[in-house]
Formats: C-alpha cells, sequence, structure tokens
C-alpha cells in the first residue's frame, strides 16, 4: 500500500451496508472504527467488484478511510446535522497514523491525502470536484485548503505518541 486518502462519507454518523463497500475503515461519531467490506490489500491489484471503490482514479495502492458524516452538507456554514466530531476526527487520525506503521507509508502531501486533494492533483479523474474534506467542524479556523496539512500534522502528533516520542 501507498498511501491513505481520507474521506467523509456524505452520510449520517454510523456506516450503513452500503458504505462499506467502498472504504477499508469507517470511523462513527463516538470513534469506533468499523472495517469495510475489503482489506487494504484488495486494492493492491484493482479487480471489478473485489476492492473498495473510495476514490476514482486513485484506489489502487490506496486506503480509503472515511468519517461517517456530513450528510447535507452545503458549506462550513451549512454542514448539515451530521458534522464531523471531534471524538471521530482525532480517531480517524489516530488510525491513520496506525496504518502508516503497519503499511509503512510516510506521512506527505503525496502519501496522505484528502479525496478533494487527490481530485486537485488529478484532475481528469472522476475524483476531480470532490469536495471530502474541506471543513473540519471542530477545528472551524482551517480553511478548505490547510485541510490536507493540518491532517497530515494530526497523523504525525499520533505517530509520536504511538512510538513514544
Amino acid at each position: 500500500m501507498k498511501r491513505i486518502i481520507l474521506h467523509w462519507s456524505a452520510g449520517t454518523y454510523y456506516p450503513s451496508e452500503y458504505e462499506k463497500n467502498f472504504y477499508h475503515y469507517l470511523v462513527d461519531k463516538d470513534g469506533k472504527v468499523t472495517q469495510g467490506k475489503f482489506k487494504p490489500q484488495d486494492n493492491e491489484v484493482c479487480k471489478k467488484n473485489h476492492y473498495a471503490a473510495h476514490t476514482g482514479g486513485g484506489n489502487t495502492g490506496s486506503i480509503g478511510v472515511a468519517m461517517c458524516a456530513m450528510a447535507g452538507f452545503k458549506n462550513k456554514n451549512s454542514c448539515g446535522n451530521y458534522p464531523i466530531t471531534k471524538k471521530q476526527f482525532e480517531a480517524a487520525m489516530k488510525l491513520c497514523a496506525e496504518l502508516a506503521i503497519k503499511y509503512k507509508i510516510d506521512i506527505s502531501p503525496n502519501t496522505v491525502m484528502t479525496h478533494y486533494e487527490f481530485g486537485i492533483k488529478n484532475p481528469k479523474t472522476t475524483s476531480a470536484g470532490k469536495i471530502d474534506i474541506t471543513f473540519i467542524p471542530p477545528y472551524p479556523w482551517v480553511s478548505s485548503h490547510e485541510a490536507g496539512s493540518f491532517i497530515r500534522t494530526k497523523i504525525k502528533w499520533y505517530l509520536k505518541q504511538i512510538k513514544g516520542e
């Protein structure tokens, strides 16, 4: 596995059976992690109906982590009824740190990114124009263009905690 791509599910606070088809890991509002239908290794070589199709044009070698939230999101002033919770966000960042260790993934803009960032870097894919993650409700001061950097900084902090540094 070469990278981690973070998402919000655009759903409610708990993973649905449908969502489990698209992400390797889903984090609910309470911080509980649920494994999706497919293992990260299923995305080493993507075969039709046998991998987690979370990022159009970027699934091969990618681990998909989603926070179950943001149904009804329009913009930072209208998040819908399911904004990402702080507990959920922090649990997702810790999970990403654990996955980075397990799969030997360095934390950089090319290896850990939001679906939004992937779409910006790959404008000819179906991921172009995706808005997850452009707003982090528990940290409203983080701008859409800083969200990925903020996420990577959080994951690095959790890496240090896990390693006891």
